[in-house]
């Protein structure tokens, strides 16, 4: 079993001191607090808590206030939910399954849900390593996947919802041989691992990580006391959102979590080299057959500026998250934010000081358009045989709904060309020789996605 962590002490600069000494408490880079204040100060973010690691000192640094018109800053105990870097600690529950000997990664996920039936593709299963590494083959998310509440849309997802997608579910192509991120997947993951060990997902991540690594505020399920202490999450436009209720999809990023936590468990990757933590962040595959790129056990392994990391980045309905750790163990940094706005350039800032931070984005301004313009907008957008992008005209105007995923408005800033609010997102129409809408190109993080229209 992994060996309790001391935890070490941490200091707060710029709202309350702690224990550590001021002189070892590692300094923040100017650049970024200075974009930290901004974006807070702006409202694009209602809180941001940035936790820097510099060998074994570490300081916390907040901004922003974590309820609106309050003013009291975040600090080490605030509470955040962390999403998709709950994948490492499910990556790292397999780990410790390894290294105790209870399962192997190259071991089928059927042996360990006897009562399912999983896809195969010309009799290649899928492996605990495949699911681990996001070469499953299984898709981003289910297509039985209906919310009937957008802004909670996992609370409805029942494992037996999850049983009836796997045993339907045809494999496009044989698991093991291509990178294709699934959040189904790791709640596949979890849910096996919790089977092997005969006991809750939570159950096992209280007991194999959080309570060994002393980390009192991290819970999927979260107490009364970290409740209290929640910062509460926000859209893209300000407005406030719950947090989401993962249900069986908690092994994907349902976990909740503090800075204090949240550096306790990446100082138990950069100074603890026992095995299950060294199998984690060891490189198992390409992300992308021509990159640098390698995926571990979740982390995400990359080299800049002569330095080996992981990373992990997350996002939920109102909150985002991003910690990384150079693998010599030198430095870390944890970011973590409740609005649904990414905080990756802040983190990789931190981590490795003088990366330059990408301008910002000023805000868009919506323009009307008739609603007898708006209508030759509506249909369907298909990507693919999995994804398809709805495009309605409702009371208040044009919405947009992906496949499994609750519907957003969207606002015109021309003719033909719209944005969310609810998510960075923008949403280009192209039009025939005729003038007729044709298509559309759905840019997102950094990716022009063109759609045809049905």
């Amino acid at each position: 079993m992994t060996p309790t962590f001391a935890l070490l002490p941490l200091c707060l600069i710029g709202t309350a001191a702690l224990a550590a000494p001021a002189l070892a408490a590692p300094v923040l880079d100017d650049a970024v607090r200075q974009r930290a204040e901004e974006l807070t100060r702006t409202g694009m973010h209602a809180s941001i808590v940035i936790a820097v690691i510099d060998g074994k000192h570490s300081a916390v640094y907040g901004f922003g206030s974590v309820h609106a018109g309050k003013h009291i800053k975040p600090g080490t105990d605030t509470v955040y939910q962390i999403g998709s870097i709950t994948k490492t600690m499910t990556a790292l529950l397999l780990a410790d399954a390894v290294a105790e000997n209870k399962v192997t990664l190259d071991e089928p996920v059927a042996t360990l849900l006897p009562g399912y039936t999983l896809p195969a593709f010309d009799g290649k299963t899928i492996s605990l390593l495949d699911l681990a590494t996001h070469y499953s083959s299984l898709p981003r998310l289910p297509d039985n996947f209906a919310p009937k509440d957008p802004a909670n849309p996992y609370a409805d997802y029942s494992e037996a919802k999850q049983r009836q997608f796997l045993a339907a579910y045809q494999l496009p192509r044989a698991p093991g041989s291509a990178f294709d991120y699934s959040n189904i997947g790791y709640a596949v993951l979890g849910t096996a691992l919790a089977a092997q060990a005969g006991t809750s997902y939570e159950a096992l991540l209280q007991k194999r990580i959080a309570v060994p690594l002393g980390m009192r505020s991290t819970s999927n399920t979260p107490s009364h006391g970290m409740l209290a202490r929640l910062a509460p999450g926000h859209l893209l436009s300000g407005e406030p959102t719950p947090a989401w209720d993962l249900n069986v999809v908690a092994p994907a990023g349902g976990v909740y979590s503090s800075a204090r936590d949240m550096v306790a468990y990446l100082q138990a990757y950069m100074f603890k080299p026992l095995r299950p933590y060294a199998l984690a962040i060891k490189p198992q595959r390409p992300l992308a057959p021509d990159g640098d790129t390698k995926i571990g056990l979740a982390w995400l392994l990359e080299q800049r500026q002569g330095h080996g990391y992981a990373w992990h980045s997350g996002q939920t309905g109102g909150y985002s998250s991003y910690a990384a750790f150079t693998t010599d163990g030198k430095r870390g940094v944890v970011v973590l934010t409740n609005t649904a706005r990414d905080v990756d350039a802040l983190g990789l800032s931190t981590l490795l000081p003088g990366t330059p931070l990408p301008p910002l984005k000023k805000p868009q301004t919506a323009i009307e358009l008739p609603r007898a313009a708006l209508n030759e907008y509506v249909g369907e957008y298909p990507m693919g045989t999995d994804f398809t992008l709805t495009v309605t005209l409702g009371k208040h105007g044009l919405e947009a709904a992906g496949t499994g995923v609750g519907s957003a408005p969207l606002f015109a800033s021309a003719k033909d060309h719209f944005f969310f609010r609810a998510i960075d997102a923008e949403l280009a129409f192209t039009r025939d020789a005729a003038g007729k809408i044709a298509g559309a190109v759905l840019k997102q993080g950094g990716q022009d996605v063109v759609l045809p229209r049905k």
